[in-house]
């Protein structure tokens, strides 16, 4: 309870507030308070203008406290989970493309043997992803990047996904099996929102070649990327597993990026701190065996 005052104290600065959130009086918050700045030696809460604020010392606690709360709240749900494999809760985090074009079939599945178990998906970027698997806030965190490390974060290469130079079936460059770097600055060209992992990489490769993208149009929906270049005028760098459906049927053509040596791969990361349940274990196995019969079949 001590850690879960300083995580509050740090949220609402009244001690009132603390109380009602905890169901316990204010002189409760109060003699915790002081038994937790004994033990630590140091003061970690002073007052100003009728709020409670952590002091630097408190702050540093904080860091640990936040981590420490949410593994007490999540040992909790496991244990009280643990005893079936059909119920409890499965939060998962997943980026744009894994979210779109490989979990529905996967969620089906799953959903179909454990019809009891719901099923939470938190569609976000990457990093963002990979922040919440480090802050205990999902259990699971499918994404399509470039090979990482991360702090206390497990990850597992399901299948590639590289990115490719995505055009209209009937555009000039299809003329072009390799297109020269100046030929892709020159034409219209349609970029992913800030956020993307693509347009880091999209950013890093008009760097390398110390070029200027002469005619863009921005947006932050795939979708809304890949009907642009349908209509025939722009192109883009797009996820191979985002497109090839359109691929198959016709509507797009695939060149190689000139010059990009990144690769990227569909990753399961879990947070190597916490102990997998039976629930993330089997929805892995369910994972592993889609993806490898996506990776087979993707042009």
């Amino acid at each position: 309870m001590k850690l879960q005052i300083v995580e509050l104290i740090d949220r609402h600065h009244h001690m009132t507030s603390v109380a009602e959130i905890l169901g316990i009086k204010q002189p409760t918050v109060t003699f915790h308070m002081k038994s937790l700045e004994q033990e630590m030696q140091v003061k970690l809460f002073e007052s100003r203008n009728g709020k409670t604020f952590l002091t630097e010392a408190g702050q540093a606690l904080l860091h640990y406290a936040v981590k420490m709360n949410a593994l007490a709240k999540e040992s909790k749900r496991v244990v009280r989970e643990y005893d079936s494999l059909y119920r409890g809760t499965l939060h998962i985090g997943a980026s744009y493309v894994p979210a779109t074009y490989l979990l529905p079939p996967i969620l089906q599945t799953f959903s179909r043997e454990f019809p009891g178990i719901r099923i939470s998906l938190s569609v976000k970027p990457s990093p963002v992803i990979q922040d919440m698997l480090s802050r205990h806030q999902i259990d699971l965190g499918i994404v399509s990047s470039e090979p990482f490390t991360g702090q206390n974060l497990a990850s597992e290469s399901l299948c590639s996904d590289d990115l490719v130079l995505v055009c209209a079936a009937g555009h000039p460059l299809t003329k072009s099996e390799s297109p020269e770097p100046e030929q892709i600055a020159r034409t219209p060209f349609a970029l992913h929102g800030p956020e993307s992992s693509t347009r880091k990489v999209t950013d890093q490769w008009v760097n390398q070649h110390s070029l200027r993208l002469r005619s863009t149009v921005e947006l932050d929906s795939l979708e809304a990327i890949k009907q642009l270049v349908l209509l025939g005028d722009h192109i883009s760098f797009m996820s191979r597993m985002a497109a090839w459906r359109e691929k198959e049927q016709g509507w797009l053509h695939f060149l190689p990026i000139p010059g990009l040596q990144a690769s990227r791969y569909i990753y399961s990361v879990h947070n190597a701190d916490r102990l997998p349940s039976v629930q993330i274990s089997r929805f892995q196995e369910v994972l592993r065996e889609a993806s490898s019969l996506l990776g087979q079949n993707t042009p």
